[in-house]
């Protein structure tokens, strides 16, 4: 088998790219409208409730109509995974793995498509939504590849009068629940991580991007998937989710999303029900509240560029995103004079025509980042942006920037989420240390200086999950970018690295005397 190779991002800018991007785009506007099954046990079937997925660069076209399940349905998906993981468990990892491997192949072909409904469902631009599914491919290849090296002979200390063997066992059935900021990316490396290594799941996915999961299980249906490894349940989080997560049969609950409902997770699957005979594993990555260090020694003209393309990239909406930059005292100006133009300069338009900078996800994070806007009004000046776009009918906000903000301030403290900058006065780099370690979280960080002693200080003392030097703080790659954060980010999952599938496995000891 070929070494991994993370897959590469189509360049839009190349005609023929962007032209194969807006001729699928129109072959997916055809289908807005269309009503789609749940999948549980490989067949398709409804629920008694129906949730619209809309276009946020225009609300009033419904990209498709979906279910809403119920308690009932959570439980027939339920006892379809349970049923499955008996077979799906004595499955030899091969085999597994090569699933992972021809669905990577169909998501090759059908880039452009699922790309298409991305950039349709959530906003993205055409480079942001092709990384996506990039991602995707990536995690399937990655993980196909540790899966089998999981599967195999593992190295433990030998001794004499024994055969000792360690082996590596799947958990159970899962629930698998995942945001809708990477909706194909995350949702599939998740998915995928737990059906290599034994398990299977439930996939419910975010009401903000239904469509992503219905792409994957039909990818998984095409590519021959047994009925019941990977059940599509589009459902209510808080009747069916809940209840997936308190099952007693629920072995492991893998989720990505906010803070708040992490811990409501994590609160729920730390209770023992009746007849449940395990403690349950929590996969959580809960977000976080990112910084960016300027210092004195640096170029600053890079420094505002990477600061712009973490913080405003996809609107903003990424857990790794910059939210806050904290610069040096004595560059303080000068940083904030190349911000202003270097923010402004961003072009907001219709994703379907690949904007720099498109709408928000939903009327709901536009009133809830509109809200913290206020909030740092007067918390701070308003450098640029801080409205609504007008004109739009879709929820485009600004790219904002504010000045002066104090470290302790609610929007320099409170995952915000969306396209707004806090920017933060340092003393000096010890002072700017204290500020970046001084929040509830630690995803992802940034240094930029030309001082290699500052580096490795940075290096020992900025408590985050994923580091970056002299880089932005966005933009992991699976293999080599393992991704988790610290604290109220969540467990330092470090997905798309080589501890990630132990997440999905539990380890059995064999010895027998000779």
């Amino acid at each position: 088998m070929k070494e991994f190779v993370n897959e590469s991002i189509l360049d839009f800018s190349i005609k023929s790219n962007y032209n194969k991007q807006a001729k699928a785009l129109e072959s997916v506007r055809a289908q807005f409208g269309k009503t789609y099954p749940n999948i549980v046990n490989g067949r398709k079937v409804k629920a008694n409730e129906l949730i619209n997925s809309v276009n946020p660069a225009n609300p009033s076209e419904i990209i498709g109509v979906f279910q809403k399940g119920g308690v009932e349905d959570a439980e027939k998906a339920m006892k379809s995974a349970l049923k499955a993981f008996e077979m799906w468990k004595n499955v030899p990892v091969k085999e597994r793995a090569d699933f992972l491997f021809k669905a990577a192949k169909v998501i090759r072909k059908r880039r452009f498509e699922i790309n298409a409904w991305m950039i349709s469902e959530v906003g993205k631009n055409f480079t942001e939504a092709d990384g996506d599914t990039a991602e995707a491919i990536d995690f399937l290849e990655f993980y196909g590849r540790e899966a089998l090296r999981y599967g195999g002979k593992q190295p433990i200390v030998p001794v004499k009068g024994e055969k000792n063997e360690l082996l590596y066992i799947p958990l159970g059935t899962g629930v698998v629940i995942p945001p809708w900021n990477f909706p194909f990316a995350i949702l599939v490396g998740m998915a995928s991580a737990a059906i290599v290594t034994g398990n299977t799941v439930v996939v419910k996915p975010s009401s903000e991007s239904p469509m992503m999961g219905y792409l994957f299980a039909d990818i998984m249906h095409e590519i021959g998937l047994p009925p019941g490894v990977l059940n599509y349940l589009s459902a209510s989080g808080a009747t069916a989710g809940d209840y997936l997560v308190s099952h007693p049969k629920t072995r492991f609950v893998s989720f990505t999303g906010s803070m708040e409902v992490g811990l409501h997770i994590n609160e729920m699957a730390a209770k023992k029900q009746d007849g449940q005979i395990w403690v349950k594993r929590v996969v959580a990555e809960m977000g976080g509240k990112d910084g960016i260090i300027v210092d004195k020694e640096t170029d600053i003209d890079e420094a505002v560029k990477g600061t712009v393309a973490a913080a405003f990239g996809f609107q903003g909406q990424k857990c790794s995103a910059c939210s806050r930059v904290i610069v040096d005292q004595a560059v303080y100006a000068e940083f904030v004079q190349k911000l202003k133009p270097a923010v402004e300069a961003l072009s907001m338009n219709d994703p379907a025509v690949n904007g720099q900078v498109g709408p928000v996800v939903s009327a709901r994070a536009e009133k809830s980042i509109l809200s913290y806007i206020e909030v740092g009004k007067k918390e701070g000046k308003l450098l640029t942006g801080g409205n609504k776009v007008e004109g739009q009918s879709g929820y485009y906000i600004q790219p904002t920037v504010f000045t002066d903000i104090k470290p302790t301030a609610r929007i320099a403290q409170e995952e915000i989420f969306g396209p707004v900058l806090a920017v933060i006065k340092s003393k000096d780099f010890d002072d700017a240390l204290k500020i970046a370690n001084n929040t509830i979280f630690g995803l992802t960080g940034a240094v930029y200086t030309d001082s290699s002693e500052k580096l490795e200080r940075a290096r020992q003392e900025f408590f985050v999950g994923n580091l970056y030097l002299n880089r932005k703080c966005t933009g992991a790659l699976v293999g080599v970018h393992p991704f988790g954060g610290f604290n109220m980010s969540g467990t330092d999952s470090k997905a798309g690295g080589r501890d990630y599938l132990l997440l999905y496995l539990q380890a059995k000891t064999v010895s027998r005397k000779i």
